[in-house]
């Protein structure tokens, strides 16, 4: 069975760090883009894809020439985008954190049809080393269809802003992957 790299890359800092960013466009920082050409660049790379919010875009730009796929985009945050976890109602915020699937915030995405996006993206790779810069819910995402966390899984790990997952994935149907590497400092 053949494998491949797919490198998933949390895009830098934005702007408008600590909030609920979802389809809100809020720029990365001049940091947090370098911080993300310093994560990677020099990974052995054929393919560099990234969202087409340009906290993403940025960012794979400064690593190198890079196709936008939007199902790689952040879980739609709904009437929530661009607040603050201080101004959403705290029972409503913590049944989204313990269901995302059930309590999705209103007017915003359920957790499935993000599973659901991201996995049609991850099934059209070609089997070739590539690089995605993306967001936390996405490579959230990628991790519960591709190593098998659950919903629950997926967040017992932080995914700070430039956050580097690495994974072998079998090119198999369905794919399937083992995580090979993570850097977050």
């Amino acid at each position: 069975m053949t494998t491949f790299r797919l490198h998933l890359l949390r895009h830098g800092e934005p702007i408008l760090a600590g909030r609920m960013l979802g389809r809100t466009d809020s720029p990365a920082t001049a940091k947090g883009i370098a911080d993300c050409r310093v994560r990677g660049t020099g990974l052995a790379v054929t393919r560099r894809l990234s969202s087409d919010l340009s906290r993403a875009r940025a960012c794979a730009e400064a690593i190198g020439p890079a196709e936008v796929d939007p199902r790689w985009r952040e879980l739609d945050f709904g009437a929530w985008d661009g607040m603050a976890a201080s101004q959403i109602d705290a029972g409503a915020l913590a049944r989204f954190w313990d269901d995302p699937d059930a309590a999705p915030p209103p007017g915003g995405e359920r957790w499935s049809d993000l599973v659901a996006r991201v996995g049609a993206a991850i099934a059209d790779l070609p089997p070739e080393p590539t690089l995605v810069v993306t967001h936390g819910g996405a490579m959230r995402a990628a991790l519960h269809i591709l190593c098998g966390f659950d919903a629950r899984a997926v967040w017992a790990f932080a995914l700070p802003y430039a956050s580097l997952v690495t994974l072998e994935v079998w090119d198999g149907e369905p794919r399937s992957a083992q995580v090979s590497g993570l850097v977050t400092a």
